[in-house]
């Protein structure tokens, strides 16, 4: 059995540091309260002897917690940020709301605010955090090459290149709408074209069961390397798919009657494809944040 008084005294050990993880992504002292209460909650509800890294496994949870607030806010914030939240707060949340900002840089909340939730969580936890890819990796649910991708992409807007970053995402756009023309047209030599060599196809486990539900000769595996197998995935499909804009990156939406089905995740690195990520899983869907673009 666990040991409830030592477990919290081992939790408040960690609260300062939590608490400083869940203001930078949610720029909201009440709210990074409520995501550190949450994270004492499911401690204090799991058998804590198997948690190697207590802190760690806290610094997880809270970052999930906060990235379900995100995508719950919508694409963006209406309350304002810092000291300034004062007229709409009461002194008490004002005041440390302020000291917060001081400390953290109102300008770099101000910034973090027109990230998409992915983005500010991975550049968050890498960037300010130290924490590796690998392990941000599973709390955005994307490969360590997609978060290094998100986190990189952010650090752009941070660093005052929101420009170099648009034009980036722009880029990236059109080589996706380039590999739906191809997939779309059967154009073999054109899909070759935009994917790198040794790309990695991905695919969750509901849309390997819908295929193989589907019957015919094509059948989808959770992963599948390299241009030539890929392309060939894809080849003569997506007829039906529309581009979107999937957490602030270029992708593709199936979307029949106006409801995803499917999201296409791409990464792009030097102007080809090394990643596509295929997710069909309804939860999974519902967080995305999607735009047609």
């Amino acid at each position: 059995m666990d040991d409830k008084p030592l477990l919290a005294q081992r939790f408040e050990a960690s609260r300062a540091h939590l608490r400083s993880v869940a203001y930078r992504m949610l720029g909201s002292s009440s709210e990074a309260e409520d995501a550190v209460q949450e994270a004492w909650l499911r401690l204090a509800g799991t058998d804590s002897a198997a948690i190697e890294n207590l802190r760690g496994w806290l610094t997880t949870v809270v970052a999930r917690v906060c990235l379900d607030m995100l995508r719950g806010r919508g694409s963006r914030r209406e309350e304002p940020i810092g000291p300034e939240a004062e007229s709409v707060a009461g002194s008490d949340e004002a005041d440390r709301d302020a000291l917060l900002a001081d400390s953290v840089g109102v300008a770099l909340l101000v910034v973090l605010e027109a990230l998409s939730p992915a983005e500010r969580v991975a550049y968050v936890l890498h960037d300010l955090f130290d924490l590796s890819f690998d392990d941000i990796a599973p709390i955005v649910e994307r490969s360590p090459t997609a978060t290094r991708q998100l986190a990189s992409r952010a650090r752009r807007r941070v660093q005052g290149s929101a420009a170099t970053a648009d034009a980036d995402a722009e880029r990236k756009r059109e080589i996706v709408g380039a590999f739906m023309a191809a997939s779309r047209g059967g154009d073999f030599s054109a899909l070759l074209a935009v994917l790198d060599p040794q790309v990695v196809l991905r695919a969750d486990a509901s849309a390997v069961a819908f295929t193989a539900r589907r019957g015919g000769p094509f059948k989808l595996e959770p992963k599948v390397e390299g241009s030539e197998a890929v392309g060939k995935v894809f080849f003569g499909q997506a007829r039906a798919a529309q581009i979107a804009w999937v957490d602030g990156e270029a992708g593709m939406v199936f979307a029949p009657g106006g409801k995803p089905f499917a999201v296409f995740e791409f990464v792009v690195e030097d102007g080809r494809i090394v990643e596509i990520g295929i997710v069909t899983e309804e939860k999974a869907l519902g967080r995305f944040n999607l735009r047609l673009g």
